[in-house]
């Protein structure tokens, strides 16, 4: 596949330097890089590991809810869960788009996945046991989501930055779902307000971690700012969630299952304990509860949709061929 990229050419090291200026200028200006301008390459490696393994955790996170829409407790409930579901194909969709850009074909970035050497979001390699987790991963994971992929939208990779503006719009809807679903189960009876406290005692660290590592352990982290990429550390992101979500579990009557938060008046901020970074590398790396599943569904899924790439293939050839024929006559 010929990459959809056109790089300014540059014939010596005076071309190449008028290029970084031109580059440099941008992200100064705090404006854009579109498709056809000249990056840097690892300007360019960092956007394309970042899309793309933001379009695999879309894809990926489809497995956990999508395995609850035909145990839903009411129609109400299937269709607005099959809604959500469709949108996080339609968010995987969006971001392998903005990642061809870049001049890697979604085949590779698809390959890349299936053999495991594409990461994803590590949320969701844990199973999602109940009902109530459906709502948990709704308030807590899309919440953190919301919280991380807003700033994306302002995002000095222009594509990357439109693709976000629709995306947290829909994740917006998703975290509103979550929270009706946990606040029906708080205010119903004994047993199923329990079952949101196990949902949200289960899915707290690990959406928390969505945000990556501690700043001292995030070795990208830094460059992608100054780039404009990111426009706030992790460690600052997760901050904000912490600071975000208290208050609503509050008014969920559910409560955080961290015995270290509480409010610092001098840092005007929530204080809260230490997260589990070994377990979190250890699922980054391939050991969490679900990882082995979640692949192997993937791979089943691609494996059984070959004949539908197969038709739509041959149908665009042939679309292709008779447009070139009427063309001919004309």
């Amino acid at each position: 596949m010929t990459n959809n990229v056109t790089e300014i050419p540059h014939r010596d090291d005076a071309d190449l330097e008028r290029a970084q200026a031109y580059f440099d200028d941008i992200i100064a200006r705090d404006s854009r890089i579109e498709p056809a301008d000249w990056m840097p390459e690892a300007y360019r490696k960092t956007l394309t590991r970042q899309i793309a393994q933001h379009a695999h955790s879309e894809i990926i996170g489809m497995q956990p809810e999508g395995n609850w829409i035909t145990r839903a407790p009411s129609l109400k409930r299937k269709a607005i869960l099959t809604a959500k579901v469709q949108d996080e194909a339609g968010h995987g969709l969006y971001l392998y788009s903005a990642a061809e850009t870049l001049g890697t074909p979604r085949d590779e970035l698809v390959q890349q996945l299936l053999d495991g050497k594409a990461k994803y979001s590590s949320i969701f390699n844990y199973p999602a046991r109940t009902w109530a987790d459906m709502g948990a991963i709704g308030w807590l994971v899309d919440g953190a989501a919301i919280c991380n992929q807003v700033p994306l939208c302002r995002c000095s990779y222009g594509p990357y930055g439109r693709a976000m503006v629709r995306i947290c719009k829909e994740e917006s809807f998703h975290q509103r779902q979550g929270w009706e679903i946990l606040y029906t189960l708080s205010n119903g009876t004994p047993a199923q307000k329990q079952m949101a406290q196990d949902a949200v005692n289960r899915t707290y660290g690990p959406a928390l971690q969505m945000f990556g590592p501690p700043d001292d352990q995030s070795p990208n982290s830094q460059q992608s700012m100054a780039w404009n990429i990111k426009r706030f550390s992790n460690d600052e992101l997760r901050q904000r969630f912490v600071d975000m979500i208290v208050p609503q579990a509050e008014a969920l009557g559910l409560t955080l299952p961290d015995p270290d938060l509480k409010w610092n008046e001098e840092r005007g901020h929530y204080d809260y304990g230490e997260l589990d970074w070994d377990e979190f590398f250890g699922v980054i790396k391939g050991h969490g509860p679900a990882n082995a599943q979640r692949l192997a569904h993937r791979r089943a899924a691609h494996e059984n949709g070959a004949w539908v790439r197969e038709a739509a293939a041959e149908y665009a050839r042939k679309q292709a061929e008779a447009e070139a024929q009427t063309a001919a006559v004309a």
